[in-house]
């Protein structure tokens, strides 16, 4: 059987099934809540589950339904609904990267599934996903080694105690379908549940030519062994394959480009090959109560990542031998950049073989103890995170010329090249020991406490550090929390990029530090207001282009505010509005092109707000509608070129009814409604990208529950 029968069957499987199970009567479609209440709970902001609200650290929490009633597919749809989230190189058919508060994530450390850290080179599948959780600043002692923006955590769901039932179909873009399944429950012997998730995808993006697919599957298991004892597996596995799209480059090496499409493809060329995926996650997690106030915890995640990477990548002009009537500000060549004429040399890039095999293991004790009128809630643990990465020396061959305007056909590099042997490059073994310490102190304060000791090795060298957190916390009342917080963090030197004279060099690790003072409030008819003032200093890497070689000199400054409010105006009205005013600088560089400057890709003001009204003579009605603004971005570290700020407006609408005792909600949602023009995301990585937002795109879904 192909592949594509494959991926369809899964997900045909996992329909029939849920089709197949005997409808339950019910009278209404359930309300979909957007709001994060006193019982918001987030596992991210610390080693236990607790209230967002009593979390001193900034958090956005996107539970199931929200995402189903968002029409959330990919984590570039959920991030659109924070302001404080933006892209970072996020190309259509390849990773999805994101910045938090400025800083870009690292795809190895700050996208965690159930707290472990698996590689962000793919779309992370959200069909098997409760919760997705946003931990914005420094997570060094939840988290170790990782980028001073935050994390992105996706929270497995788990078996249901009653039968669930559920199946989605829908249809996008220029033809994308889709269909998922979602079944749970628990067994004849109620001591197992189950919860299974399949989906299948045909993509037809918006950018003409960036096809592709995507199959998924996951299980997840429960055995309640004994009261005090639960023993749980999740295994899920995708594959996706789809043409990448590429950005643009600077016109002349100076101007932004003008009269481009959102829907071109740059790389439309007949050997140009999909970038292939192919990602495993297994794990395992066994919880035992010792008691009403001390538990342990023993988990470990398992993932494998497969990765064939082609491109015709378009980079930089070379003028042809003899070629006349060349715009004089690209006649000598440009590096980087696309002519004005709209010329672009095209390379042959290939890597395939690329797989990455990360393994995380936690050990915790957990538990209460009073001492001298204080409440102690400690934390005891430790954790492994060992990684080995492995690839061949890729091919990154010229081609021809291309045109933005006029596409040209160029026949593939000569010599058909290879990818050379695939061997091991990096290996990574992080141990830790950390500690934390919530003490309830009396009029309503409290401290938390913590230190997290991490030895790293990597390729041979061996680092060891100290990363403490601490935070203030005042309640004046059971609804109101006011907190102050001082953390630091450690990430790993970025790369040099190709074409620099240290090519693929790392850097050394980097300490990042960060302080915090905020406030979260839940209102008495349950919406929340939350705002954070926050401050984080670390080394500025950046490519020197005196010496062309890529460096850490100088630091770089994110200081900035943060507000959130989500909940309900009205009976018929919810909201949630999000909001970021960020400054940015660039200082101790001793260059005077950079002293003092914004960072790159950074907008000093971003704003999202999105409505739902429930139509009063329409009971089951409801329409929706968001706004998203983003202001002007420094394309490169000299902040010569910006590109301009946007507003983004979308639609949206859904309706529930009764079909037969089957619960149905249709949906549909049209974004970017004024079709408008705009760049979403610019980077300097690889000599400098822009790459353009959507255009309009028509969304429709149905859903069925039984």
């Amino acid at each position: 059987m192909s592949h594509t029968k494959l991926q369809y069957t899964a997900a045909a499987l996992a329909l029939a099934q849920a089709f197949s199970v005997h409808a339950q009567e019910s009278d209404a479609v359930p309300s979909v809540v957007v709001t994060a209440s006193r019982g918001a709970i987030n596992s991210i902001g610390g080693f236990a589950q607790v209230p967002v609200l009593e979390t001193p650290a900034s958090l956005s929490t996107f539970s199931r339904s929200q995402l189903d009633e968002l029409q959330v597919r990919t984590v570039t749809d959920v991030t659109r609904y924070d302001a404080s989230v933006s892209d970072s190189y996020n190309a259509v058919g390849y990773a999805e990267q994101f910045s938090i508060r400025g800083f870009a994530l690292d795809n190895t450390t700050s996208y965690r599934k159930d707290g472990f850290a698996i590689p962000g080179d793919t779309q992370i599948p959200l069909e098997n996903k409760e919760r997705v959780e946003i931990l914005k600043g420094l997570s060094g002692l939840q988290a170790g080694v990782s980028a001073p923006g935050g994390l992105v955590n996706f929270v497995v769901k788990r078996p249901t105690n009653t039968p669930l039932r559920s199946a989605t179909v829908g249809v996008s873009e220029r033809g994308t379908l889709y269909a998922a399944g979602d079944l749970g429950g628990r067994f004849e012997d109620r001591r197992f549940g189950y919860r299974i998730n399949a989906a299948a995808e045909r993509l037809r993006s918006y950018v003409r030519g960036a096809d592709g697919e995507r199959a998924f599957v996951s299980g997840a298991f429960d055995w309640q062994i004994a009261p005090n004892a639960l023993l749980q597996l999740d295994l899920d596995y995708q594959h996706k394959s789809q043409v990448t799209a590429p950005g643009y480059q600077l016109f002349d090496g100076l101007y932004l480009p003008t009269g481009v499409s959102n829907k071109m493809l740059l790389n439309d060329q007949p050997w140009v090959k999909p970038v292939d995926t192919k990602s495993t996650n297994l794990g395992l997690r066994f919880e035992y109560r010792f008691n009403d106030a001390w538990h342990a915890t023993l988990a470990a995640n398992k993932h494998w990542f497969k990765r064939d990477d082609y491109t015709a990548f378009p980079y930089g002009y070379t003028p042809p031998e003899g070629a006349t009537n060349i715009p004089v500000a690209c006649a000598n060549g440009l590096y980087p950049g696309y002519c004005s004429n709209g010329d672009y040399d095209v390379y042959d890039y290939q890597s395939e073989g690329e797989k990455k095999t990360p393994l995380g293991v936690d050990a915790l004790v957990q538990g209460r103890v009073d001492a001298a009128g204080v409440r102690h809630d400690l934390t005891f643990g430790a954790s492994l995170f060992e990684r080995h990465d492995f690839y061949g020396d890729y091919v990154y061959d010229y081609a021809g010329t291309s045109n933005v305007w006029h596409n040209v056909i160029v026949p593939p590099a000569p010599g058909n090249p290879k990818t050379g042997p695939v061997s091991e490059r990096n290996t990574e073994n992080e141990r830790s020991l950390f500690a934390q310490d919530v003490m309830a102190l009396a009029n309503r304060v409290s401290v938390h406490a913590g230190l997290r000791y991490v030895h790293v090795r990597r390729n041979g060298g061996a680092e060891h550090f100290l990363l403490p957190n601490a935070a203030l916390v005042l309640t004046p009342s059971r609804d109101w929390t006011v907190y102050g917080s001082i953390a630091h963090g450690m990430e790993h030197g970025g790369a040099a990029p190709i074409e620099t004279e240290n090519a693929n060099e790392v850097l050394g690790p980097s300490r990042s530090k960060q302080v915090e003072i905020g406030t979260k409030t839940l209102l008495a008819n349950g919406s929340t207001l939350s705002a954070a003032l926050f401050d984080i200093r670390k080394g500025l890497e950046y490519t020197d282009v005196a010496s062309n070689t890529y460096v850490r000199n100088g630091r770089e400054i994110h200081r900035g505010i943060e507000l959130q409010a989500e909940g309900r105006a009205s009976t018929q009205l919810r909201y949630l509005v999000s909001l970021m005013a960020l400054n940015t600088k660039q200082e101790g560089t001793g260059q005077q092109e950079l002293e003092g400057k914004r960072v790159t890709d950074v907008p000093a003001f971003k704003s999202t707000a999105w409505l739902e009204y429930s139509v009063p003579q329409v009971p089951a009605l409801k329409v929706s509608g968001s706004w998203q603004y983003t202001g002007k971005k420094a394309f490169d570290v000299a902040n010569q070129v910006f590109v301009p700020g946007y507003h983004v407006f979308n639609l949206g609408a859904s309706y529930g009814l009764n079909a037969g005792g089957t619960k149905v909600t249709l949906r549909g949602a049209v974004d970017n409604v004024f079709d408008k023009f705009y760049w979403r995301d610019v980077t300097p990585a690889l000599g400098g990208y822009l790459l353009p937002g959507a255009p309009r795109v028509f969304r429709l879904s149905a859903q069925f529950e039984f």
